[in-house]
């Protein structure tokens, strides 16, 4: 049974939230503040975090800077009622699998929270090759999931780790958007399209120290991960 952690502090909304992922098979447990959400979830192993982004004591987004710190991996559906632009970049910025506006019908969520946790399953059984790649001047262990040069170490997120590894195996190839998408997020969707130019920003600073490495975006074309040898 997949476990969720439910930060939300409308108590009434709450429970019908609780009901409904219950009733899908879910485990849920449920903070009504961000704080107590924090608590539970150092003690606590979740499959996926819903959190609410307006909570007395510790806000969602805030909540989730937290969450990351213990587990970068962990899938976070954001819930508010706000429609504002930069919540929702916010939102994405931070990681986040999908970001839902109130009022919203609960089958949805439910749909959106069961494709999350398909393609979580779905990255983390893909297998990385073994050992040390040597892109440019970086050494990339996908084992170890890391990137260094210099003597300096960037820890990567195993999707980081999996866009890299994807990307070198297609290096100096101009790749549709979607074909990446389907590949490491399995899904096309708008959203994910989002997430993804968020990892290729990441991306792109974490390569920043050697010139002839380059990601380059035509737009509605698709992406080129440039290495000149």
């Amino acid at each position: 049974m997949k476990k969720i952690l439910l930060a939300e502090d409308d108590f009434d909304f709450a429970l019908v939230l609780k009901h409904y992922l219950e009733l899908h098979d879910f485990e849920v447990i449920w903070c009504e503040n961000g704080q107590k959400a924090l608590d539970e979830f150092r003690k606590t192993a979740f499959s996926i975090c819903v959190l609410d982004v307006m909570m007395p004591e510790m806000d969602g987004f805030t909540l989730a800077e937290e969450i990351i710190q213990i587990n970068p991996e962990m899938p976070f559906v954001f819930l508010t009622a706000k429609k504002l632009k930069e919540d929702k970049i916010k939102g994405l910025q931070l990681g986040a699998d999908d970001y839902i506006v109130k009022p919203f019908e609960v089958d949805e969520l439910i749909l959106r929270i069961q494709n999350i946790l398909k393609r979580s399953e779905s990255i983390k059984s893909n297998r990385f090759e073994k050992g040390k790649i040597q892109i440019g001047n970086y050494s990339f262990d996908s084992q170890r999931m890391c990137l260094e040069i210099d003597n300096k170490t960037q820890q990567l997120t195993e999707k980081e780790a999996l866009l890299i590894q994807f990307f070198y195996k297609h290096k100096n190839q101009l790749i549709k958007r979607e074909t990446i998408l389907k590949a490491i997020w399995k899904t096309d969707d708008f959203f994910s399209g989002r997430s993804m130019d968020v990892f290729i920003s990441k991306l792109r600073k974490y390569f920043q120290e050697d010139s002839r490495i380059s990601i380059e975006s035509i737009r509605f074309v698709g992406i080129e991960f440039k290495l000149k040898e």
